[in-house]
């Protein structure tokens, strides 16, 4: 049986005429818990999922990149030289970043053929475009002999996204893509960039993780994702913090005269959110089950959509459906505006949860949604 990794291979070989020199892939992620903390310098608890993006690459000596997907979108081609933001569009400008962030580090770039193939399902809230550009960021940081390490990788990731591709985000997805390991969530200090390894045994439980990608588009180059980060710098600013990071939730209480009620609301999420993210930390790893992580979960969703007012009613259905059907908790997860949310199901009942969720859906008249088991997988590596 041909496996995504050879069929790559022979989709290249076949577009290029030639073998690729080497496939490199990173995979997305769903975020357990810390949702709009990582740009302000709070705590996540990403993991790594087994959905990926495969990148089939071969050195071109000329400096022209050439780029191709298997997916929905159109060719691209460039020289290397000539690289700068606003210059494409799509799947193909979160390529192109990563070779012109490794520039601007003083890294001779060469050109190179590539090929895109992943099944991280794209405006689903699950970091596709981080996907994409971790498995780059393998590729020419060995062909380039750059030779960084992966969480010098994470940042050149995150400039990419940020300063080429046009999305404000924090460096959570990134991090996720490059440094989480099968089995375990990734806690993230994002001020520090400390990370280390949380046991995330879920099938030794009798446990699952489902994702319902509800259809709902997301992007985080879109203006909604930007205002929620202007917001929390004003609220930090007025309070005369570096960052939310640097407040208790009994301080902020205390502080919240000093801001309108918008920014209020939106410091409070993030606040709570980062208290939170630790209580579940210190939960998985004194051996607790993760199936008593519930109430954390479902307190993340009520804030994100009456505080910080990124969830729809998509997302609210796929929430309320799943633990209306049996889940452990449930909540939105990513970004928001759209994409995807997990509940977190006994492994026997996953199959008719998901059902329940679909039903809930075609009542409602909304979209069908996909529904869909994730393990925590390892981060980006070199397949051959």
């Amino acid at each position: 049986m041909t496996t995504p990794v050879q069929a790559t291979a022979e989709r290249f070989r076949k577009l290029y005429g030639r073998a690729p020199a080497g496939l490199f892939s990173a995979p997305g992620r769903v975020n357990v818990i810390g949702e709009h903390t990582d740009y302000n310098l709070g705590f996540v608890l990403p993991a790594a999922i087994n959905r990926r993006a495969r990148i089939a690459v071969l050195p071109r000596g000329d400096g022209v990149l050439r780029m191709a997907t298997t997916g929905t979108g159109d060719p691209a081609e460039s020289t290397v030289a000539e690289l700068g933001p606003g210059m494409l569009q799509g799947w193909s400008r979160y390529v192109a970043g990563v070779h012109w962030a490794f520039g601007l580090r003083g890294v001779a770039v060469p050109g190179m053929d590539i090929l895109l193939d992943s099944d991280v399902p794209a405006g689903a809230g699950l970091s596709s475009s981080a996907a994409i550009e971790c498995a780059v960021a393998l590729a020419v940081n060995e062909f380039s002999g750059a030779g960084l390490p992966a969480e010098d990788l994470v940042l050149l990731c995150q400039q990419a996204e940020n300063d080429f591709a046009g999305a404000p985000t924090g460096i959570l997805d990134q991090s996720a893509s490059l440094l989480s390991t099968s089995g375990h969530a990734l806690f993230l200090d994002c001020r520090t960039r400390e990370s280390r390894h949380v046991p995330l045994d879920l099938a030794g439980e009798g446990m699952a993780l489902l994702v319902i990608d509800t259809k709902v588009s997301h992007a985080h180059d879109s203006g909604g994702y930007a205002d929620r980060r202007a917001d929390c710098e004003r609220a930090a600013a007025t309070l005369g913090l570096g960052s939310l990071r640097e407040i208790s939730l009994p301080e902020l209480v205390l502080a919240a005269p000093s801001l309108d009620a918008l920014a209020y609301r939106r410091a409070r999420h993030v606040v709570s959110e980062n208290a939170r993210v630790l209580s579940v930390v210190e939960h998985l790893e004194a051996g607790r089950r993760a199936a008593g992580l519930g109430p954390w979960l479902a307190a993340s969703h009520e804030s994100l959509r009456d505080d910080f007012e990124v969830s729809c009613p998509e997302l609210d259905l796929a929430v309320e459906a799943a633990m209306a059907a049996g889940a452990a908790g449930a909540r939105m997860t990513g970004g928001g505006f759209g994409g995807s949310a997990i509940a977190l199901v006994p492994a026997s009942d996953a199959a008719r949860i998901g059902s329940k969720v679909c039903r809930a859906f075609a009542r409602a008249d909304f979209l069908v949604p996909e529904v869909f088991e994730v393990v925590p997988e390892d981060g980006a590596r070199r397949e051959f």
